[in-house]
């Protein structure tokens, strides 16, 4: 089981529901990741390699995973989304939703992963074939598919950190965290005022690889 209703691990990855096929441009790159997260150097992981494109290496970097705690987030425990007393998250896509609305932790999630769905399906935005163009606003796309997916981050520290050690997935979450901080921060992803939620836990990442 998963966070937020999810029903299992292969399912957990936000990527589009399109098989790609074998000869897609993002293979390579694919095997880039796993071979350098591997080995243990996250630095290494994130950094972009020798001679790839940009919006290519961040398109192919737009893949994690989540904890196992599903009946724990629910609309009765979570009914806002938050990351503490301090921060709360509406939600608002620009096309479904236009003006911002209150929602539960849970139902931000739903619309979250929907909607990163889309985004990643849409072959204008996220091209599947070799040398198909990137659109020009590509950037800003993923700088908001991160900030968004920062703040489940945010929440899930902030309200469900004791279960995440009782349930003995810190070192997985952490592990997942620290990628998506370091790929975030290398190439300046998410705004520093974004990041605030969790600034006791980035600082110390920041500082030990850059």
């Amino acid at each position: 089981m998963s966070l937020f209703g999810r029903s299992s691990r292969s399912q957990l990855t936000f990527r589009p529901k399109k098989s790609s096929p074998s000869g897609s441009k993002g293979l390579p790159l694919k095997k880039h990741i796993d071979a350098t997260l591997g080995s243990g150097n996250l630095r290494e992981a994130v950094r972009l390699p020798i001679g790839e494109d940009l919006n290519e290496w961040l398109a192919v970097n737009m893949n994690f995973l989540y904890g196992t705690l599903m009946e724990f987030c629910t609309s009765s425990t979570c009914p806002i989304m938050s990351a503490g007393p301090k921060y709360e998250y509406r939600w608002a896509d620009g096309m479904k939703v236009k003006k911002p609305v209150q929602v539960s932790a849970p139902k931000y999630v739903e619309y979250l992963m929907d909607w990163v769905e889309s985004q990643l399906d849409d072959e204008a935005i996220f091209p599947q074939k070799i040398g198909a163009p990137f659109p020009q606003n590509f950037r800003e796309v993923i700088r908001t598919i991160f900030k968004r997916l920062f703040r489940v981050y945010s929440h899930m520290y902030h309200s469900h950190f004791q279960m995440i050690l009782k349930l003995k997935e810190e070192a997985h979450l952490s592990t997942c965290f620290k990628h998506f901080v370091l790929f975030t921060w290398e190439f300046h992803l998410i705004d520093r005022a974004e990041l605030a939620p969790l600034n006791e836990l980035i600082e110390p990442i920041v500082f030990r690889y850059f």
